[in-house]
């Protein structure tokens, strides 16, 4: 897994579906099955999320197959390549990262009349075609535990330049923007934080002060992170990962063990899109007005650790009392971030791989 707790490698959510009526089509009668194209980190079966899911089929009568197709990354290259003609009907999990890349590939299939008014509108700006809807969203942010800390007699850093003091050498681990969909976001932070001038110096500075890099998410967290084990008491992560150690403390606890260093966090925003050359079309939009429905977002929070992207949704009490969104959240132009991703990456490379 690359970027959300309860990680699954494949699975199939299938629904009976209503039959068919009003027509002396044969085909016509036949129920209709349509396929959801999820990254990896949908979570798994028997969920309230997948229950959801068995909502619309009740409601609709339009089945719903899950095709889990990878990380993000992984997603979107499968996509691109069966753009016309694709695996599925609808695609869900294309961050505002690797969006421009989704349209200028030809991934979606616009849908100028998807039900945006109640999201947010810079969210919705950003696939200005109605090619794809925003879902969710969330913080990529340095984590850090509180009781290392606490235990240590340090401070807890509070900016980026400050992971590069000598004080905290040897105790911050990373993913790899390369195969990292959270290492990505971090790195646009650094090169929104220092420009293209200063964030390659900025990384160097780290990878002399001892950084450690790992493919993902779950190696950084559950394999180095000091909270769960390991001897890094800083990592990159999210700021919903406080509640999440609420949540599934065991035994339960009602303090959040681990911190947010708001300053360090890149804003990630979560899309999804009816896949041009569909034989769907009409089901796909439906599902996708669906996933932006109050009933499928506010299944958001406790199954992937997101924000709904529809913010009228009530967030549950430890989403409230732990989680961290900060006031001004990092970003960077999706058009910006297309054209250089490439070189950035292999730029970092370069400078802390080597």
């Amino acid at each position: 897994m690359t970027r959300r707790f309860n990680p699954i490698a494949a699975l199939t959510v299938a629904a009976l579906a209503l039959a068919a009526c009003g027509s002396d089509d044969p085909a016509a009668q036949e129920p209709a099955t349509i396929t959801l194209v999820a990254y990896d980190s949908f979570p798994e079966a028997d969920t309230s999320l997948n229950a959801a899911l068995d909502e619309f089929t009740s409601a609709t009568g339009i089945g719903v197959d899950l095709l889990i197709a990878g990380d993000t990354g992984t997603m979107l290259a499968k996509a691109a390549l069966a753009a016309g003609n694709p695996e599925g009907d609808v695609m869900w999990g294309v961050d505002n990262t690797l969006l421009s890349r989704a349209i200028g590939d030809g991934v979606f299939e616009p849908y100028p009349d998807a039900p945006t008014d109640q999201l947010p509108a810079d969210f919705v700006a950003l696939a200005p075609g109605g090619e794809a809807v925003p879902v969710d969203f969330g913080d990529v942010c340095v984590n850090y535990d509180i009781g290392w800390f606490a235990d240590a007699g340090l401070a807890v850093p509070s900016t980026l330049q400050d992971l590069t003091d000598p004080a905290y050498a040897n105790l911050l681990v990373v993913e790899n923007p390369a195969t990292s969909s959270p290492g990505l976001a971090f790195l646009l932070a650094t090169i929104d934080e220092f420009g293209e001038d200063g964030w390659k110096r900025y990384w160097a500075d780290l990878a002399a002060n001892g950084v450690q890099v790992v493919d993902g998410w779950t190696d950084a967290y559950y394999g180095s992170f000091s909270w769960v084990g390991g001897d890094r008491p800083l990592v990159v992560s999210y700021g919903s990962s406080p509640p999440a150690e609420v949540i599934f403390a065991d035994p339960p606890r009602v303090d959040a063990p681990t911190g947010v260093i708001e300053s360090t966090c890149f804003r990630q925003i979560e899309f999804a899109g009816v896949l041009a050359g569909t034989d769907h079309p009409t089901e796909a939009r439906r599902l996708v007005d669906f996933l932006v429905g109050d009933s499928f977002q506010s299944e958001l929070a406790l199954n992937l650790f997101v924000y709904p992207a529809k913010t009228s949704v009530p967030l549950p009490p430890e989403f409230t009392e732990h989680a961290v969104v900060p006031a001004t959240s990092r970003t960077l132009d999706p058009a910006l971030i297309d054209a250089n991703r490439a070189t950035w990456i292999d730029e970092w490379t370069s400078v802390v791989l080597g």
